[in-house]
């Protein structure tokens, strides 16, 4: 059931989260659809896929990775799944839907590992044996767990959260070094790892990393402003200096150990920096990372976005969380680019594509939104990208309406 429940300013921090002291903001009346497309309850889907989930990934106070269950896999699933769930459920409670929000982001406690003989600093495991964190930490990991971190400091006001955040940016300075100019690496365990693919500097580690400080700022003790605020430039410049391509202002994937850069392009590495250019901007006035922003969101949806027959303009078939995280991208631009409506209205009318035509008979939706593959099917983090992508675009076009 659907309640009418509005939780403060939190609602707000989905499209004004780098701005200080914004104004309450109410989700009201109907959705409004992109032109040419039926009136769509977004908010009723993305709920509809998060009910299958409790229904069919459960597993005590945590989740499974795959329904069904695959092979290899462990008890609980990955962290990166669980906390991506955990936003979804932030912005469907911002909706008045009851996702026992509280629970589930208190359920990401364990994943913690604390310092240790092992471990210098505190930080959040890839896995879980159901108590503590365990196998390797990832830098883009936790910066994305405290961003989750902080969606419920805004929400429940409980200061826990923010004092959490606060470890995973003494967790945030341990992967950084002077190798190349700066930057973080992906993994803790391989830094500086010569032949090993895994021992890189990515933009995801680096952009996360950046969008999670610059949100932790405007909400952070005021002792601690300057050096966030610094942290976050410096890992900026050093990702736009060493892997954005100028011919598109879109991202390469990471730089190895011996300075190799892998070119392939992701959506979630251009949508982070999007975010990124635009808190920038709110935060320090500054124009040029704005137009960093409105580049690279010109640039990625001539990159990414294609006509396929029979669909219209789709996003790519694969891996739709990192299509969940351009979205935000353009979502966080709108209010400056109107060009970007567009591309947002183009996301909403391929999802619902998908809702249409590429699900299994329990109703989960496949990797490929095109309904051409059901590959990848079972795993959580499929079905997280569908809600948060569904709440998102409820919330955007209710203020929009």
């Amino acid at each position: 059931m659907k309640k009418l429940l509005y939780v403060g300013f939190a609602v707000a921090s989905l499209f004004t989260s780098c701005k200080e002291n914004v104004e309450e903001w109410h989700p009201n009346g109907p959705q409004t659809p992109p032109p040419g497309q039926e009136a769509v309850d977004y908010g009723a889907r993305g709920y509809e896929v998060f009910n299958l989930v409790q229904e069919y990934y459960k597993a005590g106070n945590l989740y499974k990775e795959n329904f069904p269950v695959q092979s290899g896999d462990g008890t609980y699933s990955f962290l990166w799944p669980y906390n991506c769930l955990t936003t979804g459920a932030a912005f469907l409670s911002d909706l008045g839907y009851e996702t026992e929000y509280e629970t589930l982001i208190d359920g990401l406690s364990y994943y913690w590992m604390d310092q240790s003989a092992v471990t210098a600093v505190g930080g959040y495991g890839s896995s879980t044996n159901g108590n503590t964190g365990s196998a390797d930490r990832f830098f883009d990991d936790n910066s994305i767990v405290g961003l989750s971190l902080l969606e419920a400091y805004e929400r429940l006001n409980d200061s826990k959260y923010l004092e959490q955040a606060g470890k995973v940016v003494d967790f945030l300075k341990s992967g950084e070094d002077n190798l190349f100019g700066g930057g973080l690496w992906w993994n803790e365990s391989l830094k500086n790892v010569s032949g090993n693919e895994s021992s890189n500097k990515p933009t995801c580690a680096n952009g996360y990393a950046v969008l999670f400080l610059l949100k932790y700022y405007t909400v952070c003790p005021k002792t601690e402003k300057e050096d966030v605020l610094n942290f976050a430039k410096r890992l900026y410049d050093w990702i736009k200096v060493n892997l954005r391509d100028n011919s598109d202002y879109c991202y390469w994937n990471s730089m190895d150990a011996s300075g190799v850069i892998n070119k392939t392009k992701w959506t979630y590495n251009v949508g982070v920096m999007i975010q990124n250019g635009v808190c920038l901007y709110e935060i320090t006035g500054d124009e040029a990372y704005l137009n960093d922003a409105k580049s690279s969101a010109k640039g990625s949806y001539t990159a990414f976005v294609r006509s396929v027959s029979g669909i219209g303009m789709a996003y790519p078939d694969h891996d739709p969380w990192f299509n969940t995280k351009l979205l935000r991208g353009y979502i966080d631009l709108a209010e400056y680019e109107e060009e970007v409506r567009s591309y947002i209205d183009v996301y909403a009318d391929f999802i619902n594509y998908g809702y249409d035509h590429a699900r299994t008979a329990e109703g989960f939706f496949y990797e490929d939104w095109t309904g051409k593959d059901p590959k990848r099917a079972s795993q959580l983090l499929m079905q997280d990208a569908v809600i948060e992508s569904y709440a998102v675009l409820a919330l955007y076009y209710n203020e929009n309406d």
